[in-house]
């Protein structure tokens, strides 16, 4: 009776790579419809679970990306504006 998982990976070369590993039943062999009805069930589960923490991680990362690139922004904006003074459009 061997157990199993549903694990993924994530790598990217911007950032941190991360893994989830969720635990499924063993299945014992000959299956019954039960025992597969159950383990189909596990999958399923450990799927979604599986798509919420990384779903949650790479948003996360997103918001870090959108900050760090808008904080980027400011400091080439202003260090193309030194030493003058900017009028900003009044509509």
């Amino acid at each position: 009776m061997a157990s199993s998982s549903l694990t993924t990976s994530y790598a990217s070369p911007a950032s941190e790579p991360f893994t989830t590993t969720h635990a499924l039943p063993a299945l014992q062999y000959p299956t019954s419809v039960a025992d597969k009805t159950a383990y189909l069930a596990a999958l399923r589960a450990a799927v979604t679970e599986a798509q919420a923490e990384i779903n949650k991680e790479l948003t996360s990362r997103m918001e870090l990306d959108k900050a760090r690139d808008a904080a980027a922004v400011d400091d080439a904006t202003e260090e193309e504006n030194y030493g003058e003074e900017v009028q900003e459009d009044e509509d």
